[in-house]
């Protein structure tokens, strides 16, 4: 049986995975139905996928934050304790991660074999130039984009999409969070 791959993935309304300026975490949007849903999303039995950048950025904010800051909401705590796989041709081990693993090589065959092995699901929050290949090679099962009501025009950081292949989306599941935050479930296909 194949693992199924979920890209999990926040937004800002015009594409971008973040933003600089005086922009906080989650755009400053986030209230109590978002930190719930966060929470029980990464309660299940999963397992982490994710590049070198993404991980040096999650490494490199865990280290600088305090255990009041919003990076470390719960959510987040969760999903730094479940297992990790890290796909880089550039880090070097050990990985500060409770249960990492890191995997050299070409993250299409690491990914694949990772979804014909594994017991449990395989979910990737952000790693984006990760996930844009794996879905151009038919390894993404759903890209569940958390929409934050915002446009962040002038201090957009990390276009989600830039580069990526042409794909058809099939909704699978939307929800409404907090009054205006929308979560949206696809199946992509190649077009």
């Amino acid at each position: 049986m194949t693992a199924t791959y979920t890209f999990d993935v926040f937004s800002s309304l015009d594409g971008y995975g973040a933003a600089g300026g005086d922009w906080t975490g989650y755009w400053g949007k986030q209230g109590p139905e978002l930190l719930e849903r966060r929470l029980a999303l990464y309660d299940a039995e999963q397992r982490m996928v994710f590049g070198a950048n993404t991980y040096r950025a999650f490494e490199r904010m865990l280290a600088e934050s305090t255990e009041e800051s919003d990076v470390r909401d719960p959510w987040v705590t969760r999903m730094r304790n479940l297992p990790a796989t890290v796909v880089s041709t550039t880090l070097e081990g050990p990985l500060d991660w409770p249960d990492g693993t890191l995997v050299s090589g070409d993250a299409v065959d690491v990914v694949a074999r990772l979804k014909e092995e594994s017991a449990v699901p395989l979910r990737s929050h952000g790693s984006l130039s990760l996930n844009r290949a794996l879905m151009g090679a038919g390894l993404v099962d759903s890209v569940q984009v958390t929409l934050f009501p915002v446009i962040t025009g002038r201090n957009g950081v990390d276009p989600v999409f830039r580069g990526a292949a042409d794909f058809d989306l099939e909704l699978m599941e939307t929800r409404t969070l907090d009054g205006d935050i929308q979560e949206l479930i696809y199946r992509p296909t190649l077009h």
